[in-house]
């Protein structure tokens, strides 16, 4: 843990080494987009930046797979890049540090009221799916144990093995809130997996129990199971553009195009979406061309 905590603040060491001049020396007239470090937040960074290119002059740069929350954040903040998809629980959680909170219109207020005082960044409006925490298990063991819950999981999970990612055990929406919530004990201390590979350890029974989120496209591939969150531990994560303030005044363009996304996807596009990227092979950039051409958004 310690040396996945050195390579995070080596990572943002090499972010911000950059001086903040070099961001005024790109070329006029471009706006940067950004994105995390999974393929659905590359999916919805190249959304945003074809949905740019179609509807303002300006130049789009791609910045994409940039670690978690905290250093998209800082890329923002340090003006390297204009805008990324962020989940409001996250922002409310990771970002602000504020209590959790299960009320989406609440969240969202808070964050978009937040960003704007304490950093001067605009949080538009939700793309239109919540891609919420989901606790995965095996099918079969799902079925043989009777399981539909967290609540009914936590029976048997001392005999289970965990597997999260890094950011899901550290956060306070994470693992420790939920383990207190529901009581939560494990055979032996959780492992911390790479996102892209927690769904193979599980179904390679490296791992008994996974955090993944509620879009996964290998849901309709595998035969997995989310357990319901039936205590609704975990805050609203509604997907929506974060933008820095003095980029919407340079180019008004630009928040009209990134505002015509407003509610456009929904749980389940963006879940065959994903399904379509990371279970199927096809290319990022095709897939978000087909979703804008299906929406009368080219």
């Amino acid at each position: 843990m310690r040396a996945f905590r050195a390579r995070l603040l080596f990572g943002v060491a090499i972010l911000l080494a950059v001086p903040l001049a070099a961001c005024t020396a790109r070329p006029r007239d471009t706006i940067v987009v950004g994105s995390k470090n999974f393929p659905e937040q590359a999916l919805l960074g190249e959304i945003l930046a074809q949905h740019l290119e179609a509807r303002t002059r300006l130049r789009v740069e791609r910045r994409f797979y940039l670690a978690g929350s905290y250093i998209c954040q800082q890329a923002l903040l340090a003006g390297r890049i204009d805008t990324y998809v962020e989940y409001t629980g996250t922002a409310l959680t990771a970002i602000l540090h504020d209590p959790i909170e299960s009320d989406p219109s609440s969240v969202f207020g808070k964050v978009q009221a937040e960003y704007k005082k304490r950093f001067r960044l605009e949080v538009m409006p939700s793309l239109g799916f919540n891609n919420t925490f989901a606790i995965v298990v095996r099918g079969e063991d799902a079925r043989r144990l009777h399981v539909t819950t967290l609540s009914e999981a936590a029976h048997y999970t001392p005999q289970w093995r965990a597997g999260f990612g890094y950011e899901f055990l550290e956060r306070p929406d994470g693992y420790p809130g939920l383990a207190r919530v529901y009581g939560l004990q494990f055979a032996a201390p959780p492992r911390i997996l790479d996102l892209g590979l927690l769904y193979r350890a599980l179904l390679d029974r490296q791992v008994d129990l996974v955090a993944g989120n509620s879009t996964d496209g290998l849901f309709a591939a595998r035969d997995l199971v989310i357990l319901a969150d039936d205590k609704h531990y975990f805050p609203p994560y509604e997907a929506v553009p974060i933008v820095r303030e003095d980029t919407l005044a340079r180019y008004p363009e630009a928040r009209a195009a990134i505002a015509e996304l407003a509610g456009r996807i929904s749980d389940a596009e963006m879940q065959k979406m994903n399904y379509a990227v990371a279970g199927q092979g096809h290319d990022t950039s095709e897939v978000a061309r087909e979703f804008l051409r299906s929406k009368g958004l080219e």
